[in-house]
């Protein structure tokens, strides 16, 4: 039997390696053999690091459940504020005696648990499990593909993968699978990619049932595009672009490809800068939009309620967000008054030489008649489609109805063009008269404010009714019987037959028979 002191001295090795004592007073009792006491020290030490990873991982399980960020930019002892992860983890050893002994400093310098490098390796592992879930639910039967290109903070281009897909309980579940880093946007990267995720997963081409997109030609393109790739592999991978960023595409992105419409949009996001880039001006406006009620109210002029008479502010449009630009030019009619009363305040009293010219051209513009034309022609057209808009975003929505809301928004695009000339000037003629812009005699020559000199040769009738509204409205229909073609529609149809409310209400026999014609290996 080794004999051991009573207390063994921490001393340093040759190399620098310290040699850890052992405190174990059961070391003195007879019998106690070395090897057990290092046996015991080893599940204490196992026992330590255990509870220190636990810890890490109901962190990182926190953050991630919430979407927060782990990272600050100073994680130093002496920061007040070491940002969420060790932030939460000193939280936990706080409400936990047990964990408290063993992270952060009272942990060895080498295994605290805490580096970036072990944040993302956990990170990592939640992502593989997650993943690994999502496959399993997928069970290797049939499935969606849902893929779009994102650049990150970086200016990576990346492309994020959706599977969408129906569990055993008949629940449609989509699930986020991952970012995907490509060197480029091409069709044949994009297949590649694609190719690598499915063999990394080991998922079949062959189960896939459907293809959604955006409108880009390299995702979407009938011949090059990722989706005829993959459609030639196999043909039952149909694609189907979601209605409602269908929607948006047709009536904003191709109307600004009408001339005069871009640069009624180009002048509004000019005036959204100059009204509302600064907090007093949004103030101003709300100021005085707040006396125009009151004064409304006291003469009667104005309904009160409850709901009514809110306070309004002028919202930013974006592409990305459905149904803005709508609300945008609400509210632009709404604070029409105060929004140049603003403006007159910046032309006048601005400091910022630019702002002060901007606020110039703006009130002209504002009080010319193609600016009342093209803002009450935008309203007609975008009112008509948000109410498709608003319901298409339903997650609730029925396929049936949603194709019959965009069949009957497309043939209240028909009717306007053939009926609503007579309602849109009068519309126009009411605005010019209640806040003193520009009206035109119809029949009188058309003058081109960018060539006054040279003639036109045709009537402000001619040119407001013709070359604006029916070619804006020609260039509307043509994408939306593009953007929604038969196929897809006839496809949706018979799928929808099978949907079981209403006790199967919407069954057509001669629909599945269809149906079993799109999918022959499935029938």
């Amino acid at each position: 039997m080794w004999h051991v002191p009573h207390k063994l001295k921490r001393t340093s090795a040759p190399g620098g390696n310290v040699i850890t004592t052992l405190y174990s007073l059961d070391l003195m009792r007879q019998g106690q053999s070395i090897v057990h006491a290092f046996y015991k020290h080893d599940d204490a030490a196992k026992n330590e690091y255990r509870i220190r990873l636990n810890a890490s991982i109901d962190v990182c399980r926190y953050l991630l459940r919430q979407g927060l960020p782990f990272r600050g930019h100073d994680e130093s002892v002496e920061s007040a504020n070491r940002e969420n992860f060790i932030e939460l983890l000193k939280y936990t050893a706080d409400q936990n005696e047990l964990v408290r002994k063993v992270v952060l400093e009272n942990a060895p310098k080498n295994n605290q648990m805490v580096s970036h490098k072990i944040q993302t390796d956990l990170v990592h592992c939640f992502a593989e499990e997650v993943i690994r879930s999502i496959i399993q639910e997928v069970n290797h039967d049939v499935f969606c593909l849902l893929v779009d290109e994102s650049a990150d903070v970086s200016t990576k281009e990346q492309v994020a993968v959706v599977f969408r897909f129906v569990d055993k309980d008949g629940i449609v579940k989509e699930r986020f699978i991952g970012l995907i880093h490509v060197q480029d946007t091409s069709s044949a990267t994009l297949k590649c990619a694609v190719d690598s995720l499915f063999a990394k997963r080991g998922l079949s081409m062959k189960k896939l049932r459907g293809q959604g997109y955006n409108g880009a030609s390299n995702m979407k393109g009938e011949f090059n595009g990722l989706r005829s790739l993959i459609l030639r592999e196999n043909s039952t991978a149909y694609y189907v672009h979601c209605f409602a960023h269908q929607l948006q595409l047709v009536v904003v992105a191709v109307a600004k490809k009408h001339f005069e419409v871009g640069d009624f949009f180009d002048m509004i996001s000019v005036l959204l800068n100059v009204v509302g880039a600064s907090c007093k001006r949004k103030d101003m406006v709300r100021e005085d939009q707040r006396r125009i009620i009151e004064e409304g109210i006291s003469q009667g002029e104005i309904k009160t309620g409850k709901g009514l008479n809110q306070e309004l502010s002028f919202q930013r449009p974006g592409n990305t967000r459905w149904g803005s630009h709508y609300n945008t030019l609400v509210r632009l009619v709404d604070l029409f008054p105060s929004i140049v009363k603003v403006l007159e305040y910046v032309q006048s009293e601005g400091s910022d030489g630019v702002k002060r010219r901007q606020a110039n051209g703006l009130i002209k513009y504002l009080h010319t008649f193609d600016f009342v034309f093209y803002l009450q022609l935008m309203l007609l057209l975008l009112g008509i489609t948000n109410t498709l808009s608003v319901a298409l975003q339903r997650k609730d929505q029925d396929i049936l109805n949603a194709m019959s809301l965009v069949k009957s928004t497309k043939q209240q695009l028909y009717n306007l063009r053939d009926n609503g000339w007579d309602s849109l000037v009068e519309k126009v003629n009411s605005f010019c008269e209640s806040h003193n812009t520009e009206l035109i005699i119809m029949e009188e020559e058309f003058v081109d404010p960018k060539k006054p000199r040279r003639r036109t040769n045709m009537t402000n009738l001619h040119h407001y009714q013709v070359e604006c509204l029916y070619t804006v409205l020609d260039m509307q229909i043509q994408d939306f019987n593009d953007c929604f073609d038969e196929v897809n529609t006839e496809l949706l149809s018979c799928t929808a037959s099978l949907s079981p409310f209403g006790s199967f209400h919407e069954f057509d026999q001669s629909k599945l028979v269809r149906l079993s014609e799109f999918y022959p290996e499935d029938f």
